[in-house]
């Protein structure tokens, strides 16, 4: 957490971006540190993002049952 609604996030093309918890979510999801998040990248500006989804535990372990997540997350 980078204080406010902003946040670094690793991304599995191996970069670090800095995205923000949207408007329309920042009081309504809670993101702590570990938790798998859904970005969209910014097309004018490739290390910046905005945080659309966080998965909860149980979606998680879903997405790693079915390999739609990388082994190393």
């Amino acid at each position: 957490m980078s204080g406010g609604e902003h946040l670094l996030v690793k991304c599995t093309d191996g970069l670090t971006r800095m995205a923000r918890i949207r408007g329309k979510m920042k009081r309504r999801m809670w993101v702590r540190e570990n938790d798998v998040v859904l970005i969209a990248p910014w097309d004018f500006k490739d290390d910046r993002a905005d945080v659309v989804w966080r998965y909860t535990v149980s979606q998680v372990e879903f997405l790693r049952n079915n390999n739609y997540l990388p082994d190393g997350l």
